[in-house]
C-alpha cells in the first residue's frame, strides 16, 4: 500500500526573545549530563505506567477513607491556608526536596497535589527519579477535587514531622532541588490566552504529548504529536537549538509537566507547559483541528502508536471482561463473520464483520470503551488499532472467543442485539480512507498463516521470521531463525527488516501483537506480511519445536 505522507506544521529555530509571553523569568538550573543522562530520562518516560501516575479525585476520596496515603500539598502557604484536603501537609514546590525527612519511606504510598496538576507532576517526577516507588499526582489538582464537590478544610493545619531522610543519590538530589527551587513565577506554565497570542505573533514549537488516539480527536493547530512515553526517543523531532521556545501540552497538565521537566533537565532553556492542558484551551473557546496533520508522516503516527502501547498491549483477559460485564459493561463488538456470530456470541455483543467496521462508525460510541473480539484475537486487533487511530477507546479480547470458551464462560445465540445507527463522528478523512480501504480488502484468512503452513514454508522457502514479543519472552523459547524486535520498537527499526516485497511472518504469544505489527507494516508498504494465527501458543500446541539459544 502506498505510503501516506501527512503535513508537518512546525516552526524550527525560533528566536528566544521573539515571544514575550514565553519569556522565562529566571533561568532554571539543569542537571549535568553525568547526573541526569538522556538515557535515564528516556527510560523514565518510556516506562510511565498506564494512567501516567495519576489518581482521580474519586479514587483518592475512597483511599482516604479506606487506606490513606501520605498527602502532600505543594502549593504556596497562602493557598494552603485558604483550604486543603484534610490530612495534607504543606510543602511548597520550591522547598519540596529540602524536606525529605518529613516524608515516609521510599516504598510508602504518597499522593501530591497542587491547584491544577502541574506542580504536582514536577514533585512526583522528582521523587520518582530519586527512587520513590509509589508516588501519584492528583489528576487536575485541587480544582478537580472541588469540582467533584469533595470537601476542603482550613484546620487543623498538619505540621511537618521531621524524621530520617532516606538514602538517595546526593548529587542527583542537589541538582533536582536546584531545579525546583529555581522555578520562576508561574512555575513554568503559560495560560491559554497567552499561548493564543504567541501563536498569532511568533509561534513557539508546539508539542502535544497525548496518545495518538487523543490527538486524532482534536489538537492545537501546528502541534507535533510526540506521546510522552516516546518524547525523547528521536532527538531529530525536537528543535535543534536549545533556546528555541517550546510549549508542551497534554489533556490536563500532568503529562505536559513531565515533558517540560525532562526537556529542561536535558538543557532546553525555554519550555513552558500549557496550564490546565487542552481542557483549559477548549474551555477558553480556542479552536482545535482534527486528524493527523501534525504528524510528520504515517511512519511517525504508527511508531507513536506502537511505542506507546501500555503494559497490557490494549488487551483484556476473558476473566476480566466477564467481571467488567457484571459490574460496568463496556460496549461489545464482535467482528467475526455473521455465520460465526450466529453460532454463539457474548451476550450483548453487536456484530459488525471486520471488513465493514469502519463503514459503520455511526453505530459505535466515541465516549465509551469498546471491547472487540473475534475468534483468536487477530481480527479484533486489526479493528481495535484502526479505531484507536481514529480516536476511539478500544481494547481487544486477548485470544478472542477461544479464550472465552477455554474459561468456560457462556455464549448465547439470541436475542441478537440490533445495530443502532447514530451520528458518525468527525474523523480524519484521509486516515479514515486509508484504514477503510485496508480493512475492507482483507484477503481470505485475514492475513494469517497457520502453524502447519508456516512449518511447511520454513522447510521449503523460509520467510523472514519476526518475533515481536519482549526480550524476556523470546529468551524462554522462539521459532528457530526468528529475529526479535519487540512490538514497541518495530517501526523505529525498519532498517532491520527485508525489502518490502519480501515475505515476512510476524508472531507474538497469542496473535494480538503480531496483528498490530502486520497492520503497521502493510500500511507502510510491505507487500507480503502474514501473522501467525494464535501466535507461539498455536505453534507449540501443534508440537513444533522452539529453541532457547
Amino acid at each position: 500500500m502506498k505510503k501516506l505522507f501527512l503535513t508537518l506544521l512546525v516552526v524550527l529555530s525560533l528566536a528566544l526573545g521573539a515571544v514575550p509571553a514565553l519569556a522565562v523569568d529566571a533561568p532554571v538550573s539543569v542537571m549535568t549530563v553525568a547526573q541526569a543522562s538522556e538515557e535515564m530520562l528516556r527510560d523514565y518516560l518510556n516506562n510511565l505506567p498506564e494512567g501516567f501516575g495519576l489518581v482521580s479525585a474519586d479514587n483518592l476520596s475512597l483511599e482516604l477513607v479506606e487506606n490513606p496515603p501520605f498527602l502532600i500539598d505543594v502549593r504556596e502557604p497562602g493557598d494552603y491556608a485558604e483550604g486543603f484536603i484534610e490530612g495534607a501537609v504543606n510543602i511548597p514546590i520550591r522547598e519540596f526536596l529540602q524536606h525529605l525527612d518529613a516524608l515516609p519511606g521510599l516504598d510508602d504510598p504518597i499522593v501530591v497535589y497542587c491547584a491544577s496538576g502541574h506542580r504536582g507532576a514536577l514533585a512526583k517526577m522528582a521523587l520518582d527519579l530519586l527512587g520513590y516507588t509509589n508516588v501519584r499526582n492528583l489528576g487536575g489538582g485541587l480544582r478537580a477535587w472541588t469540582t467533584a464537590e469533595y470537601p476542603v478544610v482550613t484546620e487543623p493545619v498538619v505540621e511537618l514531622a521531621a524524621g530520617e531522610a532516606p538514602e538517595v543519590d546526593a548529587a542527583l538530589l542537589e541538582e533536582l532541588d536546584a531545579y525546583l527551587s529555581s522555578l520562576p513565577e508561574g512555575f513554568g506554565t503559560i495560560s491559554a490566552d497567552n499561548l493564543n497570542i504567541a501563536l498569532l505573533e511568533d509561534p513557539p514549537f508546539l508539542i502535544d504529548v497525548r496518545e495518538p488516539n487523543e490527538y486524532a480527536e482534536g489538537f492545537i493547530e501546528g502541534a507535533v504529536n510526540l506521546p510522552i512515553r516516546t518524547l525523547l526517543d528521536d532527538p531529530s523531532l525536537l528543535p535543534a537549538e536549545m533556546d528555541t521556545p517550546i510549549v508542551i501540552y497534554c489533556a490536563s497538565g500532568h503529562r505536559g509537566a513531565l515533558g517540560k521537566m525532562a526537556l529542561e533537565l536535558l538543557g532546553y532553556e525555554n519550555v513552558l507547559n500549557l496550564g490546565g492542558g487542552l481542557r483549559a484551551w477548549t474551555a477558553a473557546e480556542f479552536p482545535v483541528v482534527t486528524g493527523q496533520a501534525g504528524a510528520a508522516d504515517l511512519e511517525t503516527l504508527l511508531d507513536g502508536y506502537l511505542s506507546a502501547l501500555p503494559e497490557n498491549f490494549l488487551t483484556i483477559t476473558a476473566n476480566d471482561l466477564s467481571l467488567a460485564l457484571a459490574e460496568n459493561p463496556p460496549f461489545l463488538l464482535d467482528v467475526r463473520e455473521p455465520n460465526e456470530y450466529a453460532e454463539g456470541f457474548i451476550e450483548g455483543a453487536i456484530n459488525i464483520p471486520v471488513r465493514e467496521v469502519l463503514q459503520n462508525l455511526a453505530a459505535l460510541p466515541m465516549d465509551q470503551r469498546i471491547v472487540i473480539y473475534c475468534s483468536s484475537g487477530h481480527r479484533g486487533a486489526l479493528a481495535s488499532m484502526a479505531l484507536n487511530l481514529l480516536g476511539y477507546d478500544t481494547i481487544n479480547l486477548a485470544s478472542g472467543l477461544n479464550a472465552w470458551r477455554a474459561a468456560e464462560l457462556p455464549l448465547v445465540t439470541e436475542p441478537v442485539p440490533a445495530v443502532e445507527a447514530g451520528e458518525a463522528p468527525e474523523v480524519d478523512a484521509e486516515l479514515f480512507a486509508l484504514l477503510n480501504e485496508y480493512l475492507s480488502n482483507l484477503p481470505q484468512g485475514f492475513g494469517t498463516i497457520s502453524a502447519e503452513n508456516l512449518n511447511i514454508a520454513l522447510a521449503e522457502n523460509a520467510p523472514f521470521l519476526l518475533d515481536v514479543r519482549e526480550p524476556g519472552e523470546y529468551a524462554q523459547g522462539y521459532i528457530e531463525g526468528a529475529v526479535n524486535i519487540p512490538v514497541r520498537e518495530v517501526v523505529a527499526r525498519l532498517a532491520e527488516l527485508p525489502a518490502p516485497d519480501q515475505p515476512i511472518v510476524v508472531y507474538c504469544g497469542s496473535g494480538h501483537r503480531g496483528a498490530l505489527v502486520k497492520l503497521a507494516l502493510d500500511l507502510l508498504g510491505y507487500e507480503n506480511v502474514l501473522n501467525l494465527g494464535g501466535g507461539l501458543r498455536a505453534w507449540t500446541a501443534a508440537e513444533y519445536p522452539v529453541v532457547t539459544e
